[in-house]
């Protein structure tokens, strides 16, 4: 690109990291910052007004994340590179933002010594993907019409992306006993419900069996429900055998299957805002079975979908049904991936 001087606008959310990006852009000569906006949805909008050179583009912005921004951006102003600079560090969501035409993913902890690379690649019409998530292959060759990166034999796998209002809802509920337990998930499964949203379930059969009756018993038709595809019981065992490699989480498969529920739930809803609702009991199973690292991982995992969907996850962790009791670092550990703790 030898344009001059080379145009940029800044997608950016947190203040402080908005106002560094654009002061160490601007200490190369060659390149104007034309604006700064922290709003997914604005960012298109002054994408296709401004016709920027290059767009830095956060993924957790309020209104339009900046994935779902970064597809309606090569729409409305096809000749902008993008460079995403995130926090997240997880690999899937790193593949998924490149899927959009993207030319760069930098995460931001590493940003002070890859930004000035990253930018002069990406101009040089070159992909630059941050060190910390090299071995990943997310340099590899992409399906030239959908931008995905091949992979397991040549089979393409898409992690479905929708529009997200909020970056994160992800909450946890530790419960002494089981009344506390289904009065909470009751409350979250039956209002998500009695909004005309959609919920899905992954419990054990006991706890699935409660449910149904409390809700029922909030005067929900749990039958009908099912039946418009609005709430999906799972069982949570059968559920973790189909992402489970090697006693971990497999990244891939987790997204995947759960991303497809999300999204198939999410189409029969018939809220204003179509979210879902999703509980779950994976996490617990995990730690009670004396596996607290793929517990946790799977919680990390957990923050990815609230950042690629419409989601709000509860998970549940049963104190009373487990001979032993949780470390207080586990708990820390646990705690630290939420953006609320419920404990009774």
């Amino acid at each position: 690109m030898d344009k001059f001087p080379i145009r940029v606008l800044v997608v950016e959310d947190n203040e402080p990291w908005r106002r560094y990006f654009s002061t160490a852009l601007q200490k190369q000569p060659e390149l104007q910052v034309i604006g700064e906006v922290s709003d997914g949805l604005e960012a298109v909008q002054q994408a296709e007004e401004l016709q920027p050179d290059l767009i830095l583009l956060d993924i957790g912005l309020p209104t339009l994340n900046g994935i779902e921004a970064a597809r309606r951006i090569r729409k409305v102003s096809p000749a902008s590179r993008i460079l995403f600079v995130s926090e997240n560090r997880s690999a899937d969501i790193a593949e998924e933002a490149l899927s959009t035409g993207a030319s760069g993913y930098v995460v931001k902890s590493d940003a002070a010594s890859e930004l000035p690379r990253a930018v002069n690649a990406v101009l040089e019409g070159k992909r630059f993907v941050s060190a910390s998530l090299s071995g990943h292959g997310l340099n590899g060759p992409r399906d030239p019409q959908t931008g995905a990166r091949f992979h397991r034999d040549n089979v393409t796998t898409l992690i479905p992306t929708q529009s997200v209002a909020n970056a994160r809802h992800h909450e946890v509920g530790f419960y002494s006993d089981d009344r506390h337990f289904l009065d909470d998930v009751t409350g979250f499964i039956g209002a998500a419900l009695k909004a005309g949203n959609s919920a899905i379930v992954v419990a054990t059969e006991s706890h699935r069996k409660s449910l149904l009756l409390e809700l029922q018993a909030h005067g929900l038709d749990i039958g009908a429900a099912i039946e418009q595809g609005r709430y999906m019981p799972l069982d949570a065992a059968n559920t973790l055998s189909m992402f489970m490699v090697n006693g971990m989480p497999d990244p891939v498969r987790f997204l995947e299957l759960l991303g497809n529920l999300i999204v198939t739930a999410g189409e029969a809803a018939k809220g204003a805002n179509r979210r879902v609702s999703v509980f779950g009991e994976c996490v617990h199973l995990l730690w009670s079975q004396g596996n607290a690292e793929a517990a946790i991982q799977m919680e990390k995992l957990g923050n990815n979908l609230t950042q690629i969907h419409d989601v709000d996850i509860l998970c549940g962790y049963s104190l009373s049904n487990v001979e032993v009791a949780m470390d207080s670092h586990t708990r820390e550990q646990i705690c630290a991936e939420h953006s609320a703790v419920c404990s009774q």
